[in-house]
């Protein structure tokens, strides 16, 4: 850890408390204390014409690891918080913190089928991370994960176990890891793996045919962002010249905790990543260089 991030007084172990905040921001969150009660959702549609001709020619020399539109939204959203650091924010114990890292997390389905188990999966990317690395990287967790219909450990095998227990013990047991949530002491091996304690939950449900639904934030753990992406199709656009021409495009929904910023902040945030879908070159940069977009 760098000198510029000891601990002081009032930080968590998954993040730091954020002083300086507008007061505001901190009278909502004594306000409206549950998370679930400042959700702000935003719907988009992304021209992906550009990102899928990128990845038909990247996967054409490497069949092996197939990159997907899905890889390239989840290092697209890390750049974004990585350039924003107020989406990396989140609200517990009626306190702002800011993470030291940068964490996402996705569902990941054993088997396409109704009885088919899901495993909960969490992506830290460094700042030497690119788009192949990424996917290297996701498409070999997945592998390993998909060979068994059985939890593989961590957060899948912790919650078998709370739900093994009898009711009234699970209360008491659930009461006492809120009272740790809220004050953060929870130990690390309740938050290790468990997308409720990730910058970003998001879900994959074009891969089951399903659209861009709304999803909730939960009052539990620290995730501020939840983002689905729908299914791909055609549409009619107009273009910057004016001509209208058939492109590729994909519903994406975000669901945020309108405490950790304003909406100007939000949307500027997602500009980025339409940016990136249209010039997907860009992701070919290690995350820790800057992309250069203009948020103006």
């Amino acid at each position: 850890m760098s000198e510029e991030k000891k601990r002081r007084r009032g930080d968590r172990r998954d993040g730091r408390w954020v002083r300086a905040v507008p007061g505001l921001q901190t009278v909502m969150a004594h306000l409206m204390p549950n998370r679930t009660d400042c959700e702000v959702f935003m719907n988009d549609s992304f021209d992906v014409t550009e990102l899928l001709k990128y990845l038909e020619e990247k996967n054409a020399s490497h069949p092996e690891y197939k990159t997907t539109m899905f890889h390239a939204l989840i290092m697209s959203v890390a750049r974004m918080v990585k350039e924003r650091p107020k989406m990396n924010r989140f609200i517990q114990g009626r306190r702002m913190y800011e993470r030291d890292e940068i964490s996402l997390s996705f569902v990941c389905k054993r088997r396409f089928a109704d009885n088919g188990e899901e495993s909960l999966m969490v992506f830290v990317p460094t700042d030497e991370d690119t788009l192949d690395t990424l996917s290297r990287r996701i498409v070999g967790d997945v592998r390993e994960t998909r060979k068994s219909e059985v939890a593989t450990g961590g957060i899948d095998e912790l919650l078998d176990k709370f739900a093994a227990m009898p009711r009234p013990l699970l209360m008491l047991v659930i009461r006492i890891i809120r009272w740790l949530d809220f004050w953060g002491v929870n130990p690390r091996f309740l938050t290790e793996g468990d997308p409720n304690y990730t910058s970003v939950l998001l879900s994959n449900l074009g891969s089951i045919k399903a659209p861009a639904v709304y999803h909730h934030l939960n009052n539990y753990g620290t995730n501020s962002i939840m983002i689905t992406v729908g299914t791909i199709r055609r549409e009619e656009l107009i273009m910057p010249d004016g001509h209208k021409e058939i492109r590729d495009v994909v519903d994406i929904g975000a669901t945020l905790d309108e405490r950790i910023a304003d909406g100007f902040y939000f949307a500027r945030s997602l500009k980025l990543v339409k940016h990136i879908f249209a010039h997907p070159e860009l992701l070919d940069r290690p995350l820790g260089e800057p992309s250069g977009f203009d948020y103006q």
